[in-house]
């Protein structure tokens, strides 16, 4: 029989076991041979394209009882259905975004206290590798109060240019309001990459006088280890991630979904990707304050890290003691042992009384 175990359809179809028996379950995807004897499930190869559509619907947050009856209907009136699933999804958006309006400036009218700093010296280091990538698209920067990753595609340059208009904040102090000045050197290198062909994410790490700030926007992450916890302070501006903050899409399910490292804000041709029509910039690079104490780990990772490695493995390094070096060479060696298939960086920041 030209049947594939489920393993081999898994990963011809970019979908994990896990979800492969969910839709089995739900009629979606149902096996084409299951043995008596053990259970073991067969699908055809021509259930492929049946797998990548489900798989496609999902990365529109398509629920699955919805996918089943679309699947029953001609072309069509399939595509109908979608259309209507996706006015749907506008309209909700738009109710959504008069709440958070709303929300917004609630909570911008509240008090707020400012607290003296409570740290005053950082040690760190960076591990950076071009791992099996035929060229180097990742940059980094550790200096003495800001430290950054950024992951470029479609050319070696994006990174790197925007990186480098970020340091010049590492030689200033802030004056005034600290996120209003990391908002501007982040405009800055959202500049820096007009008239290339490509674009990059960025993350952001400032602590300048005591104080920290960060900026983000793509799918690099901000760690930081307290007490033995790792927190994640930046989520990933992928369409995956949204749909999974959203439980519109598992966790299995992201982690090996054919367009799981598909961007949906990044800096790209001279603005930020992603931003409202009537307003390309405007809320799309998240901007926040960060709460740092003495005795903190801050983390930077690229994809190229935290993609690769099971997030269980990254939190046991990052929390097993140990100076920023070992960390750091900790990390570096782990991404290599999984082969490495990406560029990547890694920068440990630990913050000190």
């Amino acid at each position: 029989m030209d049947h594939l175990s489920i393993g081999e359809f898994a990963r011809e179809s970019g979908l994990t076991p896990k979800a492969l028996r969910l839709y089995g379950e739900l009629d979606l995807l149902t096996p084409a041979h299951v043995e008596e004897s053990n259970g073991y499930r067969y699908y055809a190869r021509d259930q492929l394209e049946r797998a990548h559509l489900v798989a496609r619907l999902r990365l529109v947050g398509m629920p699955l009882a919805r996918i089943r009856s679309l699947l029953e209907l001609s072309g069509p009136a399939a595509a109908a259905e979608l259309e209507a699933h996706w006015r749907q999804v506008q309209v909700d958006n738009a109710a959504r975004r008069e709440i958070v309006h709303s929300l917004v400036l609630d909570l911008r009218a509240r008090e707020t206290t400012m607290h003296e700093p409570t740290f005053h010296l950082l040690s760190a280091a960076v591990r950076h590798a071009q791992g099996a990538r035929e060229q180097q698209q990742d940059a980094v920067y550790s200096g003495r109060s800001l430290f950054a990753v950024a992951d470029g595609f479609g050319d070696a340059t994006s990174a790197a240019a925007t990186i480098a208009s970020v340091a010049a904040l590492d030689e200033t102090s802030p004056v005034g309001d600290p996120q209003a000045a990391l908002a501007e050197a982040v405009t800055v290198a959202a500049a820096s990459t007009s008239g290339r062909p490509g674009g990059t994410t960025l993350t952001v790490l400032w602590l300048p006088e005591g104080r920290g700030v960060s900026a983000h926007v793509g799918d690099a992450r901000l760690l930081r280890v307290r007490d033995g916890e790792v927190t994640r302070l930046t989520r990933d501006h992928t369409l995956v991630a949204a749909l999974v903050e959203d439980g519109r899409l598992t966790e299995d399910e992201a982690r090996v979904h054919p367009h799981r490292v598909l961007l949906n804000r990044a800096l790209t041709a001279g603005k930020v990707m992603g931003g409202r029509p009537e307003d390309p910039q405007a809320g799309t690079v998240d901007l926040r304050e960060i709460d740092v104490r003495p005795g903190d780990r801050l983390t930077l990772v690229t994809d190229g890290v935290h993609a690769v490695l099971d997030p269980e493995r990254l939190e046991d390094i990052l929390t097993d003691g140990g100076d920023p070096e070992g960390v750091a060479e900790a990390v570096a060696a782990e991404v290599e042992r999984a082969g490495a298939p990406d560029n990547y960086s890694v920068v440990i920041v630990d913050a000190a009384v």
